[in-house]
């Protein structure tokens, strides 16, 4: 059964002094942010999220500049403080913890990259992954020994006693990586890590994260501004406007099935073809054999989990329908050209 590591409820954010009556006023009154600002002179950061994220997932949250995504992942470990909600960390509410369990919870149980890194000048590489480990007490010899193998698996080994001005922007970003994943945490809280990267390196270091956490099983909070790394990264992505959670879903849940016209306009120039699959495309075949049509053995199997590309090189073998099974390989759905064509516009999902 999956278990959920992250659980927020309710949360909310409100800057300002006024903040507890602005929040009073906005619940009562259903105050725009606007409204906050000239009433109270408060900004409403965060408005009232909730969502879980299950054991080894990639949950990622996706919004514009101003969006409150960076402030809704300082929540998780208390780098900011809620105006109002809960916070639940392995089922252990986060806000009833002193500053010495919380203390415990950031060098221990999270670990956080930021896109600005903030590696030690006068540190070397080791000694800048191995700095968590310091902060616990260990003992020189075995942090130095656990940051060359941290630097191993993100493949900088080699490079231990290089200095930070010596690395590119993606190196440093590998090693931040590497600081991260030093203190074995449960969790990882990653704010716009590759943003600022070229293009060709960004790729690369989303391929290697996503390798990193397959082997690791790190529950991972990764935020981010671009819709198509959220999209390849994210097992299940928030969309965040003004504050506020307007969908979280999975990739497909997304791209098929948009809440409003807000998330439809961002998945709009984003290609189908790798994340919309046979079962939500297909017609029940009970339907379709109600109706007549001819039989269907010698039509092509395919997976319900066969994605819009692997079928269009299948129906292109073919004349007829496909066939979609199920695990026990039993028939449960019917694919035809028109289905198919209506899944690549967006027609139908």
């Amino acid at each position: 059964m999956e278990t959920d590591v992250i659980e927020l409820r309710g949360v909310w954010k409100i800057f300002g002094d006024r903040a507890q009556e602005a929040l009073a006023a906005v619940r009562s009154e259903n105050l725009s942010k606007a409204e906050i600002l000239e009433r109270f002179d408060c900004v409403v950061g965060v408005v009232d999220a909730s969502f879980n994220v299950k054991r080894g997932e990639i949950f990622c949250v996706m919004g514009l500049s101003g969006s409150g995504k960076s402030t809704l992942v300082r929540h998780i470990n208390r780098l900011l403080e809620p105006t109002a909600g809960e916070i639940l960390i392995n089922g252990e509410d986060v806000m009833a913890k002193n500053e010495e369990d919380l203390r415990l919870l950031r060098a221990e149980k999270i670990g956080m990259v930021f896109q600005n890194i903030a590696l030690l000048p006068h540190r070397t590489v080791r000694d800048n992954v191995a700095l968590p480990l310091e902060v616990q007490g260990m003992s020189k010899m075995e942090r130095w020994d656990v940051a060359e193998k941290c630097l191993e698996i993100v493949e900088l080994n080699g490079w231990e006693d290089k200095f930070a001005h010596e690395l590119s922007g993606g190196m440093q970003q590998r090693v931040g990586l590497a600081r991260a994943i030093a203190a074995d945490p449960d969790i990882l809280l990653m704010d716009e890590p590759f943003s600022a990267l070229d293009p060709l390196i960004r790729r690369q270091l989303q391929d290697q994260f996503m390798d990193l956490s397959q082997r690791l099983k790190k529950t991972t909070v990764f935020i981010t501004h671009d819709l198509d790394e959220a999209i390849r990264i994210g097992d299940r992505i928030a969309i965040m406007k003004d504050g506020v959670i307007v969908q979280i879903g999975t990739p497909e849940k997304i791209v098929t099935e948009p809440a409003d016209d807000y998330v439809a306009d961002f998945v709009a120039g984003i290609s189908r073809l790798k994340l919309v699959f046979a079962h939500s495309i297909m017609a029940p075949i009970e339907a379709y054999k109600a109706n007549g049509h001819n039989s269907l053995d010698a039509a092509p199997r395919v997976t319900e989990d066969t994605d819009l590309d692997h079928l269009i090189d299948v129906a292109v073998e073919t004349e007829g329908p496909m066939v979609v099974i199920d695990g026990d390989k039993k028939e449960i759905g019917v694919i035809t050209k028109a289905d198919l064509l209506h899944g690549i516009q967006g027609g139908k999902g």
